[in-house]
């Protein structure tokens, strides 16, 4: 249902404020159409300069009334739509900006087509969004000349003929302006009380009873990020989407309504394929699209409506968040084969690209972690992980700065290191000692080796003595190794009271049990991390799920604990997310890194 504006102007009306992209001056008709735009930008907003840049500057103008009118890519009724008969500014994160008319002098037979193509500020530079705009600066008045002739002697039952013959005027204003989900669904929730994105909202500025020389159509907003993915699954391009979505909206404008009956959606249906045939452009409409999708697969339309978990592929359309983030390895990043699954990897690359650092926060060794991201093709120059990569390892024992140098390094007790070594030998309990890239043990063992083999830590050197061990190499910390059992009923109540204020017990994993300084955790690894980058604990985020995630999780401005986490990390988390094997560290970063 349309929702039509008041009568007269409003006192009250909202400003909106928006860019222009600058659109080249197109004569659509020598004897009765030209096209042309003015450029203008707010902090919200961001349009062409027509220098191939963007500028950035106030300005604003009245809208005297404002209905609204949205669907669209399912079938769904979305009910009558919502007005408050008040918007601001501060309310509505954008005003429009004042458009000046052309100096040139129009005689009664041409009409002025004043159409602005607008970037909501959110969406990033990137070059496809950019060069979608430019063709739409083009497009845009192409498919309204049709419309309007369309409207000459229109025999359509169903529409509304606020708006007939456009010849009166002497010049039509329209924006377009290009969003992700986020911004189109604050303007659903507050104008349609619907809490999701849609791809398109059609806006009317119409008044019918104004006596003015100048149509004022209103303004379609397009979410990309729904039209990207509506276009993946209808197998076309993503500016035939944003054609279909802007000739919808148009129509919309201009009175079709498909929601009202049967009827009107046919006839709404027929005008939009007759706009896009005549133009040559490809795609069905919208109506069209969005019964083949539901045909061709059921939950297209359920899918289409989660806007809350962005996917893979669809980052480019949003500004990140955060300018880190810290990642734990074992049960977070790798799934229970301890691997890198082909989805998260691509969120991490994603997530790269669009210019955030990931920084690997870890109880592994800087080695480890080398060789896991390498088996992922994510290891190297230009890859997540390298050697001038920054980065926390062993539980924040060793911290890495930028360049790869080493700036932090903390070493365990050697009375502590002798007992725990003792211990081991005399009750034939596995232990490794890890020094930088080194791991020692004193005998061979299938759960040693399973430390290489399943966990890629260096291969073990076996030492022959408890002596050897401690004149190798400064230790930073012991695991010892056991079944969940022996762990939770054996090793942790007799080393949490062995160890008293001298070390302490901490897991990343139920069969394992490590021994580590005092007051040690990633938590304080990140954090000297942090001082040395120069970077607030405000700008990260940071995944994790063992107890040892803690403190990092609590540090971060946004805490993410896997749903396999411990239930102390579960705890402490702003959010908790999907497990390790359902790649839910990417789903995190999809959900809440932009």
């Amino acid at each position: 249902m349309l929702f039509r504006p008041p009568q007269s102007p409003s006192p009250s009306a909202a400003r909106m404020a928006r860019a222009f992209l600058r659109a080249v001056p197109a004569l659509l008709h020598p004897s009765s159409f030209s096209t042309t735009t003015v450029s203008s930008c707010s902090p919200s907003v961001r349009g062409g300069n027509g220098n191939g840049g963007f500028s950035s500057f106030s300005s604003s103008s009245v809208v005297f009334g404002r209905s609204f009118h949205a669907l669209c890519g399912t079938k769904q009724r979305w009910g009558a739509l919502r007005s408050s008969g008040r918007v601001w500014a501060a309310q509505r994160d954008y005003r429009r900006a004042a458009r000046r008319r052309s100096a040139a002098k129009r005689n009664n037979k041409e009409l002025e087509l004043n159409v602005s193509i607008c970037i909501e500020e959110d969406l990033p530079d990137d070059p496809e969004i950019l060069s979608i705009a430019e063709l739409l600066r083009l497009n845009a008045p192409m498919a309204m000349k049709l419309a309007f002739d369309g409207l000459k002697e229109s025999q359509y039952k169903t529409r509304d003929t606020a708006i007939t013959d456009v010849g009166g005027f002497e010049s039509v204003e329209l924006s377009v302006l290009l969003c992700n989900d986020e911004f189109i669904r604050k303007l659903n929730k507050e104008w349609r009380d619907e809490d999701h994105a849609t791809d398109v909202l059609s806006m009317s500025d119409h008044i019918p009873d104004l006596n003015l020389p100048i149509l004022m159509l209103g303004d379609i907003v397009i979410s990309m990020e729904t039209a990207a993915r509506q276009a993946e699954e209808r197998g076309i391009s993503l500016i035939d989407e944003i054609r279909i979505l802007m000739v919808h909206g148009l129509l919309h404008l201009l009175g079709f309504d498909h929601e009202i009956s049967e009827e009107a959606e046919m006839e709404m249906e027929k005008e939009e394929e007759l706009i896009l045939k005549s133009l040559g452009w490809a795609g069905k409409g919208l109506i069209q699209s969005a019964y083949d999708a539901a045909e061709t697969n059921g939950n297209a339309i359920a899918d289409s409506l989660d806007d809350t978990k962005k996917k893979e592929g669809s980052l480019r359309f949003y500004k990140p968040k955060f300018s880190y983030i810290f990642c734990d390895m074992d049960g977070t990043l790798l799934n229970s084969k301890s691997l890198i699954s082909s989805t998260t990897a691509k969120a991490l690359k994603e997530a790269s690209s669009r210019g955030v650092k990931i920084v690997i926060a870890t109880g592994k060794t800087r080695a480890a972690v080398m060789s896991i991201f390498k088996m992922a093709d994510l290891a190297g120059s230009g890859g997540i992980v390298s050697a001038v990569s920054p980065g926390v390892f062993l539980q924040g024992l060793l911290v890495y700065g930028t360049q790869g140098r080493e700036i932090y390094r903390r070493n365990l007790d050697p009375v502590i290191c002798r007992e725990a070594c003792v211990y081991s030998w005399e009750n034939k309990v596995p232990l490794i000692a890890f020094s930088g890239g080194r791991c020692l043990t004193l005998f061979d063992h299938p759960t040693v080796e399973s430390l290489h083999s399943v966990y890629h830590e260096p291969k073990a050197e076996i030492m022959s003595s408890v002596d050897q061990i401690l004149a190798a190499a400064d230790i930073q910390k012991v695991i010892f190794m056991d079944t969940a059992e022996g762990v939770s009923t054996t090793l942790r109540p007799y080393w949490a009271e062995a160890t008293g204020d001298r070390a302490s017990v901490v897991q990343a994993q139920a069969d394992m049990l490590e021994i580590v300084p005092p007051g040690t955790s990633k938590g304080s690894g990140v954090k000297l991390l942090l001082d040395h980058l120069g970077v607030s604990p405000k700008e990260i985020m940071a995944i994790g799920d063992g107890e040892n995630d803690v403190e990092m999780l609590e540090l971060a401005s946004l805490g993410v604990a896997l749903s396999n986490g411990s239930e102390k990390t579960k705890a402490v988390a702003n959010v908790i997310g999907a497990s390790n094997d359902e790649n839910g560290a990417a789903d995190a970063i999809y959900r809440y890194a932009f």
